[in-house]
């Protein structure tokens, strides 16, 4: 009796070491268990880092690009706003001008200013009428138109009333219809005609007074009679 109960208490001696052997497994043990949960926070911890470190450079770039592209388009506008504009050609229709191949214009049309005030010199359409000069604002509209060589005007007589304008004497016809008055020079070898639109104001007069005063000699008058 005391053999066999020896032998059972060996038995039961080693199914526990079996049992306890089994319950010690790796994969079971509640601190390797805690060990890799916490393995796993800490990596998605990281990556969520990473991402909020990552997001204001992405936010950042986000609104910069809009923003530039708005820059852009105003820098466009205003160099565009700003560019010259290109004017079409000026047609002029012919009027008799006898002297326009005579001294006197041969000398005053080089001389000219390409300026008027606000006014430049603008292109004709060719063939043009012959000792013309024209000038336009940037943007066209009614231009100032000079013609040299011209018969004297009928309207000009000895009751005439004159302008002097920096030594040259000038005599006014104007256009109500057109809104705007043709001013001959009327003290030259040839008369010469300024049309000048409504407010365009005193100065394309006087330059252009300043020129036939530099270049041509004044002569006396030579009106027409009075008309009956």
């Amino acid at each position: 009796m005391a053999a066999e109960s020896s032998d059972h208490d060996s038995a039961k001696d080693t199914t526990g070491q079996v049992a306890e052997a089994a319950s010690s497994t790796p994969g079971d043990s509640p601190s390797d268990t805690e060990s890799a949960t916490s393995d796993t926070d800490t990596a998605a911890s990281g990556t969520g880092s990473a991402a909020r470190q990552h997001s204001p450079a992405l936010i950042a770039t986000a609104v910069a690009l809009p923003v530039a592209l708005v820059v852009a388009v105003l820098v466009i506008a205003i160099f565009a706003r700003n560019a010259p504009v290109e004017r079409e050609p000026l047609v002029l229709g012919p009027v008799p001008a006898p002297a326009a191949d005579g001294p006197a214009c041969t000398n005053l049309l080089p001389a000219l200013p390409t300026e008027l005030g606000e006014y430049t010199k603008s292109t004709l359409v060719e063939p043009s009428p012959p000792a013309t000069r024209a000038w336009q604002h940037a943007d066209g509209g009614d231009p100032i138109v000079l013609r040299c060589g011209l018969d004297r005007p009928l309207e000009f007589n000895r009751a005439s009333a004159l302008q002097i304008v920096n030594g040259v004497q000038w005599f006014e016809a104007r256009d109500q219809a057109a809104k705007a008055s043709t001013w001959f020079a009327v003290d030259r070898e040839t008369y010469i005609a300024l049309t000048v639109p409504d407010g365009s104001g005193p100065t394309p007069l006087q330059a252009v007074s300043d020129t036939i005063t530099a270049n041509l000699p004044a002569k006396p008058l030579d009106p027409g009679p009075l008309p009956n």
